[in-house]
């Protein structure tokens, strides 16, 4: 994950001028750079972007059900109290973006590039994370639940006080985090422990 994929090839460019839209539904993009649009408070159901460029896009309390991200680069976008339901963006990669009160339930994020993101605040439930990187991701105070972080890179991410219950620790190197009261729950103790050499006895 530490190599950046090229960006894709363009087809189409939608700038601000070009884009009033305040409800999605089914809609189908690739390879289309969307720039300087303003996706504030979009509703989003089930449309689908693939290989597409976001760059410098507003996505400020915008909610996305069951939608497709795949492939995709974000780049200086803003995610400000944006919902995430059962969505898709496998491979996405997103860059210099902020993400202020993120709300993720459920759906697939695997291999997506986050690193050294800002997700302060930020809640993540039930979502496949499976090889994401998030390399040095501030997840101060966050909630990260019941996600599937097999694999996932999470090299110099601080997760202090952030409530990991439930999810999937298994590749978690806790030397190379900082868990500083972080809560996780009985089974993960374990997982931790033993990762720090321990000897769990009962």
């Amino acid at each position: 994950m530490a190599n950046r994929r090229p960006a894709h090839p363009i087809d189409k460019t939608i700038g601000a001028a070009e884009w009033d839209t305040l409800e999605l539904s089914g809609a189908s993009y690739r390879r289309v750079l969307f720039q300087d649009v303003d996706m504030t408070e979009l509703v989003d159901h089930g449309s689908t972007f693939e290989e597409c460029t976001f760059g410098n896009v507003r996505f400020n309390v915008s909610e996305h059900t069951d939608a497709q991200f795949l492939n995709c680069s974000f780049i200086r976008c803003s995610f400000f109290d944006a919902t995430f339901k059962g969505c898709k963006l496998t491979g996405s990669v997103f860059d210099s973006c902020t993400y202020g009160l993120l709300k993720v339930e459920g759906g697939d994020w695997s291999y997506v590039a986050l690193p050294g993101a800002d997700l302060r605040g930020s809640s993540i439930d039930g979502a496949r994370l499976r090889e994401a990187d998030l390399s040095g991701a501030r997840l101060e105070g966050a909630e990260l639940r019941r996600a599937d972080l097999s694999g996932a890179w999470l090299r110099g991410a601080d997760l202090t006080k952030c409530d990991l219950r439930g999810s999937d620790l298994s590749t978690l190197d806790p030397h190379e985090v900082t868990l500083k009261n972080a809560i996780i729950d009985p089974f993960q103790a374990t997982v931790v422990a033993a990762a720090l050499g321990l000897v769990v006895r009962e």
